[in-house]
């Protein structure tokens, strides 16, 4: 587990390092998206990661990983979207901005030490196409519970799926570092 919490971690860390970059250039404008929004652009990444997997060949020289970075960032401005409401206007700093989206990353990863603890590990025998497909999976789940205006009977929420999102992501980071 001690190896996997240090993945876990320098997978966070370039993640982080990418956003706090971004925001410094763009500032937080995406503070204005709408989570079904967000919900929809880490769909276009999960699909695409999905494509490429199947074609093997990117024509736009990116591959997997930048797609899975972009998942695990957008997934965590969702959770902050989620926690704070849409704003209309850009209403926090960058500073602030990248505070709150590593808070949820870490909140991800403290649900991910528990979820680990009790299921030993059991993805790291799993593909990365499986992560793959569970998050787009996950996608679905929230696109059926965001048209019934966040309303679920008996199934977790859209905050639950977003922070599945960034750990099979993490996880399928780590797969690949691990292949090459």
């Amino acid at each position: 587990m001690e190896k996997t919490l240090l993945q876990y971690d320098a997978v966070i860390n370039e993640c982080h390092a990418l956003f706090a970059q971004k925001a410094k250039d763009y500032g937080t404008a995406w503070r204005i998206l709408r989570v079904p929004s967000l919900t929809d652009q880490i769909y276009i990444k999960a699909q695409r990661i999905r494509t490429l997997q199947q074609v093997g060949e990117s024509k736009v020289g990116e591959g997997i990983r930048p797609e899975l970075i972009g998942i695990i960032n957008y997934a965590a401005m969702a959770l902050v979207q989620l926690e704070l409401g849409v704003a209309e206007t850009v209403d926090i700093d960058a500073t602030t901005a990248s505070a709150k989206v590593l808070g949820q990353q870490r909140t991800a990863k403290d649900l991910m030490t528990r979820k680990n603890h009790d299921y030993g590990e059991a993805w790291r025998s799993m593909r990365v196409s499986s992560l793959v497909d569970l998050i787009l999976m996950k996608l679905l789940r929230i696109k059926s519970i965001e048209d019934n205006q966040g309303n679920t009977l008996v199934s977790e929420g859209i905050d639950a799926n977003f922070l599945d999102i960034v750990n099979y992501a993490v996880f399928a980071m780590i797969q690949l570092d691990e292949a090459s």
